[in-house]
């Protein structure tokens, strides 16, 4: 029943698509015969206000029209450009998550609900909503201390029945994504089972307020010693699953250039310091704001950013941190074969390609970078160039690095607005050589050692539990030996179904069969 529902809803996205023209805008050159005969489709039933609509716009439409669940989606495709291309990548990157606001009422009692206590006995004053987005809208509020002192806040209330409207939708999603895995082996290397996976964690997360309380908590931890980059100090007191407290933040948004050109601030060590901030937790702390666009940044009047809105974040391990870190190292010091050669340890390119054809088509990636200014250097341009590189050597996608390198294009998009004459690759150097230097030199190898031995050291402990396992698979062997393979009631009674299934279809084929001989027989005599 599922899945007839899921292949409704698809049915009705595509017709939506059709009616707000996002299908008519998809590019002719190169276009499946599917698409084609879906464009053809399209351009009868459109509306007419989409016919001179930008695409942002129309896009923003469509999305809006599906639901939340489906403007989530489209933020997370923005992460995707190898899924959806750099084109429409771009577009979804400047979709507007904003949601009509749900009563003021609801809010208050979902605050009640998720503390269990009355929302005037915690706040001073709780105001109307102030942004609305598909997932919560946010409230400006007023609360006292117990030293009396009072002091503004931002609250984030979940908005109403979007837990099940995301599962329900969800289906929808992994449908989509086992269809076209099925059905285009060429996309298989993109994995889009695994990157529903992925979208579904990390809107599940989303959706719980505390794990991104936590998730601030976690990052003002870790950049409480870093110059010029904080998060919002979380009142825990009045954060709960469905609504999370946290600091007012007084600043610039980083999408208002007039008035950050008005503040007087250098913009361009603005420009630096967001790149080197965000460089610098990916890295060092291997934890990172993933959705780092300009609406989530102020600028402090003392200088510093600080960053809101955490729902996604990005974790990298230490083998893919020593991977970014070599990766970026090699391409500031034109290291190509080095680069190269990462990737194949790394295990990310199949180990029958050839390293050195590998380290030549990367050079078509790096060199574009160098003997060019900083205005002429096309991110964008030198991903389109990564994508179609990785698909010719069958790189299977990592979904993890991805969203890593997309961030990386965003903070440079932001950065490159503060300053147009932003390098983003001249940027990285301080930070990223000294991590690689020390990742790769006698420190480096200290800290490998002592991973080893704490790996050692844990297998050490659980050996007595590997032993009891190993003798009580031993003992089972021996008693199949001996007594044969022994069934419990359920599994009997489902391989007698299949069973029974496999007969009703074996007679019904010999019933087919008798049939067509029986016509052929007739066919002959009469």
């Amino acid at each position: 029943m599922a899945g007839i529902r899921s292949w409704f809803s698809l049915a009705r996205a595509a017709w939506v698509l059709m009616r707000e023209g996002v299908v008519t805008a998809l590019p002719e050159e190169g276009a499946p015969p599917p698409v084609r005969l879906a464009k053809s489709i399209a351009k009868v039933v459109r509306r007419r206000r989409a016919v001179d609509a930008p695409q942002t716009k129309i896009l923003a439409n469509a999305l809006n029209r599906l639901g939340p669940s489906w403007v989530k989606l489209g933020q997370f495709l923005a992460t995707r450009p190898d899924i959806v291309g750099e084109s429409i990548s771009r577009d979804l990157e400047m979709l507007q998550d904003r949601m009509e606001p749900f009563d003021i009422k609801y809010a208050r009692r979902t605050v009640e609900a998720t503390l269990n206590r009355d929302v005037d006995t915690l706040f001073v004053d709780f105001g109307t909503p102030v942004a609305a987005a598909s997932i919560a809208q946010v409230h400006k509020a007023r609360v006292r201390d117990k030293d009396g002192i009072e002091r503004d806040v931002a609250i984030k209330i979940i908005r109403p029945g979007v837990r099940e409207r995301f599962n329900w939708d969800l289906e929808t999603f992994y449908t989509a994504a086992h269809f076209i895995t099925r059905w285009f082996p060429a996309a298989r290397r993109l994995m889009l089972v695994q990157s529903v996976d992925i979208l579904a964690e990390s809107a599940k997360l989303e959706m719980e307020l505390r794990v991104e309380a936590a998730a601030f908590s976690e990052m003002a931890d870790n950049v409480k010693n870093d110059p010029g980059f904080r998060v919002p100090e979380i009142d825990w007191e009045r954060t709960g699953r469905d609504c999370l407290t946290m600091e007012w933040v007084d600043g610039i948004k980083m999408n208002n250039m007039e008035a950050l050109r008005a503040s007087g601030h250098d913009l361009a060590t603005v420009a630096n310091n967001l790149n080197q901030s965000f460089l610098r937790h990916a890295m060092r702390d291997g934890f990172f704001h993933a959705d780092m666009h300009p609406g989530n940044l102020f600028l402090a009047p003392d200088g510093d950013i600080v960053a809101v809105d955490m729902g996604i974040a990005g974790r990298l391990s230490k083998p893919e941190r020593r991977f970014l870190g070599e990766i970026l190292y090699g391409f500031i010091q034109r290291d190509y074969r080095r680069v190269a050669e990462v990737h194949f340890e790394a295990g990310y390119v199949p180990r029958g390609k050839d390293v050195d054809s590998f380290a030549q088509a990367l050079r078509a990636v790096g060199e574009p970078i160098y003997g060019r200014t900083a205005e002429d250097i096309s991110i964008s341009a030198l991903l389109a160039l990564l994508f179609e590189i990785t698909e010719l050597f069958e790189m299977r996608t990592q979904p993890q690095l991805i969203l890593l390198q997309k961030t990386m294009v965003v903070v440079e998009g932001v950065a490159r607005k503060l300053d147009p004459n932003f390098n983003m690759w001249t940027s990285a150097g301080p930070v990223v050589v000294p991590y690689v230097t020390r990742l790769i030199g006698p420190l480096g190898r200290l800290d490998e050692a002592r991973d080893g031995f704490k790996a050692v050291e844990q297998l050490a402990r659980q050996a007595p539990i590997f032993a009891k396992r190993a003798e009580a698979l031993s003992q089972e062997i021996d008693a199949m030996a001996a007594n044969g393979v022994r069934l419990d009631k359920p599994t009997i009674e489902a391989i007698g179904k299949a069973e029974a299934r496999h007969s009703r279809s074996g007679r019904v084929a010999l019933w087919v069969i008798a049939a067509s001989l029986a016509a052929l027989v007739w066919k002959q005599f009469v």
